[in-house]
This record gives structure tokens, sequence and C-alpha cells, in this order.
């Protein structure tokens, strides 16, 4: 990586890496993509096994794959994880360019096999992060190899994700590979791999192409060696033209939008104020500056960090860690992440780390009471919403459960959680369709995670619209719009049914059309009124990616209407919970990390690692056991109720309605809220989420069910078998699995004649 550091902390880190790094790394010379000329990669058996004395060429590369496949198999965005940022070819770190030239190579023979004699066409594109250009090249090259023709921006340029999901649905490509680890610490990557609908692999289109590089290792087993062409830098089928020809799809994008959340705009040109934009990592700006020229709103934004930075500007990072140990630290660029520290009185407050590394204080002192602060990610897909508001509103906030930061004795900025600020959204999005008489055309339905907001839900019956519910992933609202689409082709005059993952079946009428598709962790999508098609004419109710630039839109009308009623967001969103009645006002998410990410020497963060994800599943199997149990009718609620008084007796579980298996996590249903146990699929960490009516009770919920160690109680053990409790992930993925395929839209994607 030829890249001077940006500061001291980003000094500190490259120096914590290089000395963590043994020589016999920082000598390997497996592939050098700075030779602009075709070459050839061969994989030899010795780099299967480790290295030592006797095997100076070992990469340990079975161990890497071990990993790798697991991930595959359950990953929710692209099979993420840490990378040597100094010697991209480390094959000790989860993501390397060996790793990455193995899964190309066998994405490509999976796609060659399936559309033997067809033109194939993908897109390759990425973000800011480290070594991405290396990357990218080493994906293009390896495509156009094996006689692929891959699309990339001119100049091989950053382009958001959504924007790459879109142009593999609008152009028909065979789908993608976008370079990214959304808002994970600057260290992490990761590879998302997009199919034909634009929509992220499901597990079982990351097993074809997994299974694809255990045949090449059995090959190179077997014969020794694996020979792997890489084409010419400048090979005729890397196509530069057609992206610089349709403006990297910036124009294609801007018609979809007018047909959708920007059909009126009228609002957001005639207003006084400005929105602020904070581009974390910058490649925010360079496609979302177009966007809003082609929509004549340019004028109306301040930007902030709009040059590319794969250290993010600093922002998430810090020399001492949460307890205080001087080291580097990284809480990633997810603005909504909260943290404690002591406040000197031997007590811990909760603070925002990664706005706090914004130095907002300086950063928005010249803009005036109101502004609204859209925080968007490296590669653009999710959005913080904020807003400057002036002092003394603080009780009221705290009543309403919106958090704030202090930025002077006149100001404090108010930081909304996406269920909030998506609540916002969608309830201005559909009274701007009631008033254009829009609405009522076709029946409403949104798309949720079962993590996200119970208000989203107690809104939706209000207001007339269906709800499904999936597991944690925008591949999962993408399969349901799938689904959807699939019944509208087939029947267009029958209504749509689809099932959610707690197994209920929701009716959603006739050409039904979807308000809203999101979850909690910032990423959503509105439908469009009309279906989108694709050049060869295929069809979606909405895309298949979350996108900041939607959101960015619909907040900007959002802002020009309450510029012009004189109204904070704090105000309209305490309106929505008046005028919809809403009970479950409140939402918290804990994160639990068994284990710092920003450790440099691999070997400690692989062992961190792998003891953090035997905590998290011991936390997940305790309570994962009773509602598969449930499931499988050996009890009832009843039963499990006492197992969790009694294992947490300053809790209380008397109004526990159900416990249930929603696909990758634990839902316990109460009468007046929710909890929600998920451990993540890709790292050694435990989520726990709960809304409700009462703040401080889903507070002390998620702190003490999220912290558990999972130890199994004298109650568990007689309730559950241990050759059960053994088995229950498995008969879980069995159960999720189901859910996928039931009524799936498994229509297989025709490569048409292009003409572009």
């Amino acid at each position: 990586m030829k890249r001077e550091p940006s500061c001291e902390l980003e000094k500190e880190l490259f120096y914590s890496v290089f000395e963590k790094t043994p020589d016999y790394i920082k000598d390997l010379d497996l592939m050098n993509f700075d030779n602009e000329n075709g070459f050839t990669f061969t994989l030899k058996r010795e780099h299967l096994y480790p290295h030592s004395e006797s095997n100076p060429e070992g990469l340990n590369l079975k161990e890497w794959f071990a990993n790798y496949s697991k991930e595959a198999k359950v990953s929710t965005a692209g099979i993420r994880g840490p990378q040597n940022i100094i010697y991209p070819q480390d094959t000790r770190f989860p993501i390397n360019l060996v790793g990455i030239v193995l899964a190309t190579l066998a994405k490509a023979l999976v796609a060659r096999e399936k559309y033997e004699g067809q033109e194939i066409r993908k897109l390759v594109g990425s973000e800011v992060r480290y070594n991405s250009e290396l990357y990218l090249d080493a994906i293009a090259r390896i495509q156009a190899a094996q006689g692929i023709k891959t699309l990339t921006p001119k100049d091989r340029k950053t382009i958001p994700i959504w924007l790459a999901s879109f142009l593999a649905f609008k152009l028909d490509l065979l789908g993608g590979e976008y370079i990214t680890s959304s808002h994970g610490i600057s260290v992490k990557t990761a590879t998302k791999d997009l199919n034909s609908q634009g929509s992220q692999y499901l597990p079982e289109e990351s097993l074809e192409f997994v299974n694809k590089i255990q045949e090449i290792f059995d090959i190179t087993e077997k014969y020794g060696t694996y020979v792997i062409n890489i084409a010419p830098k400048n090979d005729p089928l890397i196509d530069e033209s057609i992206m610089e020809k349709l403006n990297d799809g910036v124009d294609l994008y801007v018609e979809y939008l007018k047909s959708g959340v920007a059909q009126n705009l009228d609002a957001v040109r005639k207003m006084g104020g400005k929105l602020f934009i904070e581009s974390v990592g910058g490649c925010a700006y360079r496609t979302l500056s177009r966007v809003l020229e082609k929509l004549g709103i340019q004028d109306k934004y301040v930007w902030n960090n709009t040059e590319e930075d794969p250290f993010f500007h600093s922002i998430g990072k810090y020399d001492t860690d949460p307890k205080g140990n001087k080291t580097f630290y990284d809480y990633s660029v997810d603005a909504t992440v909260l943290a404690k520290r002591p406040d000197g009185s031997g007590k811990y407050v909760k603070y925002f780390p990664v706005i706090e590394s914004m130095h907002y204080e300086e950063v928005l002192k010249d803009m005036p009471f109101g502004t609204i602060v859209l925080i968007t990610d490296p590669d653009h897909d999710r959005l913080t919403v904020c807003q400057i508001e002036a002092s003394g509103n603080e009780p009221t906030l705290d009543e309403f459960g919106i958090s704030y930061i202090v930025l002077d004795e006149n100001r404090v900025l108010t930081v909304y959680t996406a269920n909030q600020a998506f609540l916002m959204l969608m309830n201005y999005r559909v009274k701007q369709l009631k008033h254009e008489g829009k609405f009522k055309n076709h029946p409403r339905f949104m798309i949720k995670t079962t993590a996200s907001a119970l208000s989203w839900d107690e809104w939706a019956a209000k207001n007339g619209i269906k709800v499904v519910n999936v597991p944690v992933g925008f591949k999962e609202i993408a399969n349901i719009m799938k689904k959807v689409e699939l019944q509208i082709k087939n029947n267009p005059e029958k209504e749509v049914v689809v099932d959610d993952v707690f197994g209920n079946s929701v009716n959603l009428g006739v050409q039904p059309r979807m308000i809203f598709g999101g979850e909690e962790s910032g990423g959503m999508i509105m439908g469009s009124e009309d279906l989108i098609e694709s050049l060869s004419g295929r069809k979606a109710i909405a895309m298949r990616e979350k996108s900041a630039t939607e959101a960015i839109i619909v907040a900007s009308c959002l802002g020009a209407k309450l510029e012009e009623e004189n109204k904070t967001l704090s105000e309209y969103l305490i309106e929505i919970f008046e005028e919809n009645n809403i009970i479950a006002k409140f939402d918290v998410r804990e994160d639990i990390a068994y284990y710092n990410e920003s450790e440099p020497d691999i070997e400690k963060l692989k062992q961190a690692k792998t003891e953090g994800e035997k905590q998290r599943t011991k936390n997940d199997l305790f309570y994962l056991s009773l509602a598969i149990g449930i499931r499988e009718g050996l009890f009832g609620v009843d039963k499990v109720k006492e197992v969790l008084n009694d294992a947490f007796p300053e809790l209380n579980f008397d109004n526990l309605v159900d416990v249930k298996f929603v696909g990758d996590g634990t839902y316990l249903k109460f009468t007046d809220k929710y909890v929600e146990i998920r451990p993540s699929g890709t790292d050694a960490k435990t989520k726990a989420y709960s809304g409700g009516e009462d703040l401080k009770n889903i507070q002390r919920f998620s702190q003490v069910l999220g912290n558990y160690s999972g130890e199994r109680t004298e109650l568990h053990k007689k309730l559950i078998s241990d050759e059960f409790y053994e088995n229950s992930k498995e008969t879980a993925l069995n159960y999720y699995l189901k859910f996928v395929e039931k009524d799936a839209n498994n229509e297989q994607f025709v490569i048409p004649e292009y003409n572009y």
C-alpha cells in the first residue's frame, strides 16, 4: 500500500500493522498487479498448508477457507473481515488478495458453466477502503481472463453500493462485485456479491462458488498446482466506456428518482436554509453531488469531508479503548454507536464516540438553528439524521427518548435513531402521496426487519399499510420483493399473499406497492408508483439495495416542509406519536463486542475472536433452544417464563406472550415490548434490540439479556436435553431455509441481447 499517513493516529495504525507483520509475509511476492501485462499465478499444494521452516511457501489457505466458507453460509452483507492494510497478500487475515482472486475465479467459473457460450456481463465497483483499487483491478482482470465483460467506472473511480446494485438490475447484468465493509472499522473490508437482481447473494448462491473453491483446492492437492490467468490491465473485456457513456449510471438513477420520491422538489428549491451533508470517507460526494445537480437542488447543501480517505478523516478513531487503555481503537463510523465513560463521580454516562470525533461543536458553529445534518457512511447506503436545535428543550427530548449532544450553551444536536428518522420519512412520504391523490391507487405495504421499531408496525396499522417482517439484512427485504413481483407477474389480478418470518400469512392485496423497506441499522428504500423496468423489460417494485441518496431526497423534502411550518424534527416526531397513538415510542440496541476488532496482531485477534465466538454462541443458544423447543411443541411459553424468571430474578417475564426464532435471532414478545437477541453471523458480537413503552424497562432487558453469559441453569437443563440444545442451531437453520424458499422467485436469469 503506497500511502503516507494523514495524521498521528493513522501513523500509529500503520506502525502497529508493520510491527506485527512477520518478515515472511512482508517478503511475499505472489502476484504483481503493477504488471499491466497479462500474467499467471500458480496456486501450489504448499500454499494450502501452514508456513513453517519445512514449508516456507505455506499460506495456510485451508484454514482461511474453512473460516471463509463458514461465513458464506450466514453472511448478511458480504463476506467481511479485517485485512492487512499494508500487506494485502497476508492470508492470515480473512480478507486478502489471494482469497479475493480465488473467490472471483470461482464465481466466474460458476457463471461460465451456467451460461456456457453466452455473453456474460458484470460490474465491479468500490468505495474508499484500503486496497480497494488493487482488489477491483484483480477482480476485473480475472473476470476478463475468463471471458466475462466487466463494467467499471472511468479510471476505476468510486461509486456507491446502491448504484452498483441499481445498474446490475437496470442494465440486466449477471451481477456485480462491490468492495466495502459498510460502516465497519477502517481495517475491515469485504467483497459484497450482487446477483442479477442487484441483490446480495443468498447463502445458497454463496455456497455455489464456495464449493467451486473447494474443487480448485482438490485439484491443487491432487496435481500439486493450479494455474490462474490474469488478463492485461487494458484488456478489451474490461470496459470503462459504457459507464462513462452512462455518466456512471447517474442519469438513469435520476430518472428512477423522478418516478418516485423526487417527483416534486419545488419546496426544496425554495428553502431559505441549507442542509448539511457529512460524507464520511468521501465516497458519497462524487456521485451524490451529480445527482443533486441533475435534480436542480445542488445549491441547497453544505458539504463536509468531500475528499476520499480510507482512514475516514479519523472519524470514530481514538488512542484509548473503552476501558481507558492506551491503544489505537476504532469505534467504526456508525454515527449511532453509543459507548460509556466515567463522569468523574464513579458513574458511567453514555456518549456518541463517532459523532464526538466529528468535532461538530466547531464544524457546525456557523450553521443556524434548524439545520438538518445528514450523515452517510463510506459506501453511501446508510443515513443518520440529526438537527441543530435550541437549548432548553432537553426535558422534552428526554421524555420521548430523543438523544442529543451539547454543541454550546445555546444549541444541542438531536441525534435520531434510524427507527425514529425513518418513521418520520415514511410518514412524510405517505402524507405526500395522499395529498397528491395517489395513495389510494394501490394497496400499500412495507417490509421491515424484526429488529426494527415496533412503532413502525403500530404506525402502519393506523395508516392501512400491511407489514412483512423479515430477518436482519437487506437481502431478506429484497427476497420478499422478488416473491411479491413473481405473484404480480403470474397473476396480476389476484391478491398477493406472502409469509413473514413470524409465520404469519400477510395478504397485500391486488397490485400492491411498497411504501418502505428498511432496517434499524440505517438502511432504507422506497418503492415507486409504477413498476421499475430494466432495459430488457424485467420489472421490480423497488430497488434491491438501501440507498442514502433516496433517503436524503425524502429527508430534504421533509426538511423543506418543516422549515415552512417553523417546526423541528423532534416536534414532528412527537406529532407522529400523538396522531397515531403510538405506544411503543422507545427503542434501544445494546451492542456487545467480545473482543477488540482493532487489535493489529492477527494471531491475538483470531484467538480473541474465537473465544468471543464461544461466548456469543452460548448466549445465543440459551434463548434459541427455548424458541425452538416451543416451535417443536416440546413445551409452552409458561415453562419458558419459569426458566427466564429463575435465570433473571431482577427482571419480570410474567407478561411474556411468545418466544420465536426469527431467522437469525430469538424474539421475545411481551404485552408491552419486544426483545430480540441476535448473534452476529460474521463476528464475535451479540446485539440486543428492544422496543416498547417504557424506556428504562427496555434498556434494562436489553442490557441484562444481551450481556448474559449463556450459562445453562438447572431449570434450563431440566426443560431442554443436551442433545436438543446442541442441535437447536441446525434445526433453526432448516426453519430459516424453509422461510426463504417458500414461494421463492427462482426464475432463471436470461441473458438478453445487449445493445449498449
